[in-house]
């Protein structure tokens, strides 16, 4: 039987299950693939729809019962956080602020950094709208992840706010951004995991391999920003989560739940 897997078509995940959607890793089954943006994979890891799932750590207070964080092939890093983009405010009260979903792990993060102010809406709409949406002033500010890094200058925007600087700066840890997990009873966790890291392996040893279904895929086209992108977000922690990497996803979910944002959940280390 093939294996489900949704992922998102960001260039760090396509880079990283290449060889595994492809066939091209030894023992493992045939794939299903399913193209989904993370606040959509979310909501449907709920109902338990796919075997192997990327998700936002947010997202794991809800999800744990029915599935196993892997300790491969997610997003964790230094130097790669969400930015918080305005044309020229200062701060954020008053604002209508754009999102790219509410359990998401950068809409976590903007919530325990902004504690202290007051915007007078949040509006979740698809991510490839919320750059022009502020530029166009439909949105006073706006929540942007992945290769907005490298591209919301075009629109004439500035960082209100470096969401990773600011967590690296409390913490010391790194950003614990997507997790991939594993459907409890439907897959092996330890067998996906060799197949996610071979996967990747395959990918660091010939990157060329991947380019044509990484482009194929990417919101943003052009290669240097794929690259960019690839080069930031596929890391160590992507190979092995470690533990710098539990320690923060200890730390980000440690927070909310203090904070009542989240359920409580045991550490993972």
């Amino acid at each position: 039987m093939a294996l489900s897997l949704a992922v998102s078509p960001c260039p760090n995940d396509t880079f990283v299950f290449h060889a595994l959607v492809h066939g091209l890793v030894p023992g493992a089954p045939p794939v299903d693939l399913t193209f989904a943006d993370v606040d959509v994979t979310n909501t449907a890891a709920l109902d338990g729809r796919f075997d192997l799932v990327k998700v936002s750590y947010a997202a794991l207070p809800w999800l744990l019962d029915d599935y196993e964080l892997l300790h491969c092939g997610g997003a964790l890093g230094r130097g790669c956080g969400p930015l918080v983009l305005t044309k020229d405010r200062t701060d954020l009260n008053g604002a209508t602020v754009a999102v790219p979903g509410d359990r998401t792990t950068a809409y976590l993060l903007f919530r325990l950094w902004a504690a202290d102010q007051r915007p007078a809406k949040i509006e979740v709409v698809p991510f490839h709208q919320i750059m022009p949406g502020v530029a166009d002033g439909r949105f006073d500010a706006g929540l942007v992840i992945h290769e907005a890094r490298f591209t919301y200058p075009r629109y004439g925007l500035n960082a209100l706010v470096d969401l990773g600087e600011w967590w690296e700066s409390d913490t010391g840890l790194p950003i614990p951004l997507g997790a991939i997990l594993a459907k409890r009873g439907a897959v092996d966790p330890a067998a996906a995991t060799e197949w996610i890291r071979e996967s990747l392996r395959q990918g660091w040893l010939d990157p060329s391999a991947s380019q044509d279904f990484i482009l194929a895929n990417a919101q943003e086209m052009e290669p240097a920003v794929v690259r960019q992108h690839i080069e930031l977000y596929v890391n160590e922690f992507t190979l092995e989560l470690g533990k710098d990497g539990l320690a923060a996803a200890d730390a980000l979910l440690g927070r909310a739940a203090a904070a009542g944002l989240t359920p409580a959940v045991p550490s993972f280390l």
